[in-house]
Parts: C-alpha cells; sequence; structure tokens
C-alpha cells in the first residue's frame, strides 16, 4: 500500500523529529510490510546527507524465536543492537510498528518472553541514557496494517486516515502544528516545574506522588509520532493510594483489562485484572524495578478521537493520564531502571489532578 503522504510524514520525522544533520547514521527497525514508509525515510535521510542501515524482520520471526529458543538463545543480545545505541556508531533510530498479527505472542511462554527481555535492558538503558545526554535522536511511529485496523474496529482506509490525523500530516503545515502543539504544552510545565506533589482524585484514582525537582518533558512529534503528552517521572518511593485503569492495557501482544494497582511507599502492593491477571503479575515481577512507576503523563492530543488498542496512539488521547511500570527516562530525573516499560491508561473523564493543593486539569481539561 502506497499512499504520497508517507512521504510527508517521513520528510517531518527526518528533519523535525530526528534533526537529522549531514553525515550522521540512521538505524531504521521495521517489519517488512512497513517497506514504503521505509523507503521514504530513507530517501528524506540521503536528501539530508545521512548515512540509513534499514533492517526489516519477517513476519512469523518471533514467534518460532520463543518456541525453539534455548536459555544461552533467551538470554543473547546481537551485536547489531548493541552499536545500534552506540555513541559513534549511531546518532539516531527510527522505530516503525508494521504488525501484521498483534496477538502472534499471545501462546508464548512468558517466562521465555520475560527473560529476553530482561536481557535487552541494557539496549533500552543505553538509548534512554543517550537520549538523555543529547548524543541520541530517536522516534517511534507506525505504519497502517489490516492487524492495527481490526484492533482498532476500522477499515484499513479508516485506520490509514486516523494515523494521518494523529499525525497531523493532513495539515498544510504539520511542523508548524506541532510546534504550536509544544507551545500550548510548555505553558503546562511552566506551571508544573516548580511543584512538589500531585494529588489524584476521581471515580478511578485516588493517588498521591511527589515530583518536586523532577523535569516535565514536552512530547511535541519528535520521540513519538504522532505525539501530544507531557510526563515526568515520580519520585520512586513516593507513590500512595490506588488507581483502576478503565482502558485495555496492551503488552506483548497480550490484551489485559480491568487493571487495578495499590501503591504503598511507591511500591506496588497489590494488583489485580478481570482477564489476563496472572500475566500481569508475572510482568510486574521480572524484575525489582517493575513493581515502581518510571513515569506519569497526561495526554494533549484531541485529534485523537478514539481507542486504538494500541498505546502509541492511545497514551496521547486527550483526556486521560498514564502511568507506566518500570524503566524511568533519565531526562525527568527519575532513577527506576526495569526490563518492564508499560503504559497503562486511565480516564481523566470523572478527576481532578491538583498540584500542591491548587487544581490545574479537571474532568480531562487543562484549566490553565
Amino acid at each position: 500500500m502506497y499512499d504520497p503522504r508517507f512521504n510527508r510524514m517521513a520528510q517531518v520525522i527526518v528533519n523535525y523529529s530526528l534533526e537529522l544533520k549531514p553525515g550522521q547514521n540512521v538505524y531504521v527497525w521495521s517489519q517488512t510490510p512497513a517497506a514504503p514508509l521505509m523507503l521514504e525515510i530513507y530517501r528524506e535521510v540521503l536528501k539530508a546527507g545521512g548515512h540509513a542501515f534499514l533492517r526489516a524482520d519477517l513476519p512469523g520471526a518471533q514467534e518460532i524465536f520463543y518456541e525453539y529458543a534455548q536459555e544461552a538463545q533467551l538470554d543473547f543480545v546481537s551485536p547489531i543492537d548493541r552499536i545500534s545505541v552506540e555513541e559513534g556508531q549511531f546518532d539516531a533510530y527510527v522505530r516503525i510498528g508494521a504488525e501484521t498479527n498483534t496477538r502472534r505472542l499471545s501462546s508464548a511462554d512468558p517466562k521465555k518472553v520475560q527473560r529476553h527481555q530482561a536481557a535487552q535492558r541494557p539496549i533500552l538503558q543505553r538509548r534512554l541514557e543517550r537520549s538523555a545526554a543529547g548524543t541520541y535522536n530517536w522516534c517511534v511511529t507506525q505504519f497502517p496494517t489490516e492487524a492495527y485496523a481490526m484492533d482498532a474496529d476500522m477499515s484499513l482506509a479508516e485506520y490509514t486516515e486516523f494515523l494521518f490525523n494523529a499525525c497531523l500530516v493532513n495539515d498544510p503545515d504539520p511542523v508548524a502544528r506541532w510546534r504550536e502543539q509544544g507551545e500550548r504544552q510548555q505553558r503546562y510545565i511552566d506551571f508544573l516545574k516548580d511543584k512538589r506533589t500531585l494529588r489524584l482524585k476521581g471515580t478511578d484514582v485516588d493517588l498521591t506522588l511527589r515530583i518536586e525537582g523532577r523535569t516535565w518533558v514536552n512530547s511535541q512529534g519528535q520521540r513519538n509520532f504522532p505525539d501530544g503528552e507531557i510526563f515526568t517521572g515520580p519520585h520512586e518511593d513516593s507513590v500512595n493510594g490506588w488507581v483502576r485503569f478503565a482502558y485495555p492495557a496492551i503488552y506483548q501482544g497480550r490484551e489485559v483489562s480491568g487493571v487495578q494497582l495499590w501503591f504503598e511507599d511507591g511500591l506496588v502492593v497489590k494488583a489485580c485484572a478481570e482477564k489476563h491477571e496472572e500475566f500481569l503479575i508475572k510482568v510486574l515481577d521480572t524484575d525489582p524495578g517493575a513493581r515502581y512507576l518510571g513515569e506519569f503523563a497526561i495526554g494533549t492530543n484531541y485529534s485523537i478521537t478514539r481507542f486504538s488498542r494500541n498505546i502509541l496512539f492511545d497514551e496521547k488521547i486527550g483526556g486521560t493520564f498514564h502511568m507506566a511500570v518500570g524503566a524511568a527516562y533519565p531526562e525527568t530525573g527519575a532513577t527506576n531502571q526495569s526490563a518492564v516499560h508499560w503504559d497503562l491508561i486511565a480516564s481523566a473523564s470523572d478527576a481532578e489532578i491538583s498540584a500542591d493543593g491548587e487544581v490545574f486539569y479537571r474532568n480531562g481539561m487543562f484549566l490553565i
């Protein structure tokens, strides 16, 4: 499938999201269905004077891996993946989701998946460290496939329009729109940057967390595409209370619904789910850091008008907030480390968020 807007999308990713400079190396990783977008990114990297390494995985390869991989293979870290995050080798990274079957790992042994994911932790940590240091730009985006469309209860044509609208690619000047989004979000961050404590109170949440001294990040179409959120990392021992996540949580191809978490001094001390609770507990037990929050965020993209069962879009929905158990982003000042980073989304349609006692967000809208 080809649409000329893939070229516009590639232009924004290469020149705005990555801010690619002549001579820089870009690692572009996807699956073969995303070839139309990969080729457009390749074209724009060359036009910008850069060098692109294209990696296109075959659909079905992961299923084979988890069926036959032995312990040594589960613990193996590809030297190519190591090189892709090392300074002096690659300067930027693009990951394009292009699943042909989003449930392909539903039957995989969770212990195998967990073990292999833990082995890849140094790659994730190095990517986050270099990103925080400003020496590595990265962007995660998506190519429309029948699998994503089916998950979202849309036709492929509807889903393609949904993607382009969410990315603001249908706008005559997408970069200008993303910069406007960034300016708006910066006003929220300016209000929050000196605050100490957040309180969330509503039908599905009663939670406090400390943000004093932590940095808020303005997500404006650079690290994610689409984008639209502000996020930080709470103090690791500060989260107390309860939250229920109204939206299903998708992780490693499994849909876990009705998730509730209880926190004491930062630690998830109790967790339950209406569906796949056993899997939820196994993920939380991946390593010690998986039971602590690495991220708290508020979605700000009101162009994403519906839930699609895809975290790249769903965590950005205007009128929601989300939390990630596991690895924190070092640029926020948070220190939690884990092989896990699992975003869980809650509706804010009947909730208030206050900072140091001042309500700044009510029923899905900022009051600033």
